[in-house]
């Protein structure tokens, strides 16, 4: 399925939750494919690509790391996406070999933001 179409799968039922503000996918290590839903209210949830709650603290929190990274990497590098793109270690390492000094500046608020995810997650997690 193309990301665009996973995305508004993922968004429709994400709304379920909330009034969705926005998500962002994000692929860790081990091929895991997780959402990351924000909520106009400020909190968020983290789905799984079976559109259920991801349950592991660990992954939400390494999927909102990815995520901060990657964007703060696009950002340092002048790349502009138009199309829906999945943070994955993979872009990571090719966009952020040009930034790695601007993200190793930008890890404190990378960290507070993938602590703050975890903390107003909707669901348990593990």
């Amino acid at each position: 399925m193309a990301p665009a179409d996973d995305l508004a799968r993922i968004a429709q039922a994400a709304q379920a939750h909330g009034t969705l503000a926005g998500v962002l996918p994000v692929e860790l290590v081990d091929g895991t494919r997780v959402y990351l839903c924000a909520y106009a209210s400020g909190d968020w949830l983290a789905l799984g690509d079976d559109e259920r709650p991801v349950t592991s603290r660990r992954a939400v929190h390494d999927a909102a790391s990815l995520s901060a990274l990657c964007e703060v990497a696009e950002e340092l590098a002048g790349v502009e996406t138009s199309a829906p793109r999945v943070a994955t270690t993979e872009h990571l390492d090719r966009v952020g070999a040009a930034v790695a000094a601007g993200i190793e500046q930008a890890l404190p608020s990378v960290r507070a933001l993938a602590d703050r995810v975890v903390a107003r997650h909707l669901t348990p997690l593990a």
